[in-house]
């Protein structure tokens, strides 16, 4: 595979890539809803919030988690997660940025 040259695009492109490969999956779109729903839960219960297996689901979780939107932590036997305050609000204020810069001129 070759290199993807991310140094060539500015910080905040790379941001906006990172965070929109993390939401580029319907169940990750549907995880984050869920959580921004309800605050924080349990593994089991986002499982049975999708059509998804356990594997699967946490699969997801880990590519959200490395994208840093969500935060778990050891509960017991469970993992709690939640969103990600600080980047979360990152995200928010790289798409508001990135979509401000629309401005409809015609096309074509």
């Amino acid at each position: 595979m070759g290199a993807t040259k991310t140094e060539h695009f500015t910080d905040s492109q790379n941001e906006l890539a990172v965070f929109a490969k993390a939401l580029g999956h319907p169940a990750r779109v549907a995880i984050i809803e869920f959580l921004l729903k309800t605050d924080k839960c349990i593994c089991g219960d986002i499982v049975n919030e999708l059509p998804l297996s356990q594997p699967t689901v946490s699969q997801h979780l880990r590519e959200l988690k490395d994208a840093g939107l969500i935060q778990g932590n050891i509960e017991g036997n469970a993992i709690c997660y939640c969103i990600n305050p600080v980047p979360f609000t990152k995200f928010m204020a790289v798409i508001t940025n990135f979509m401000q810069q629309y401005a409809h001129k015609g096309c074509c």
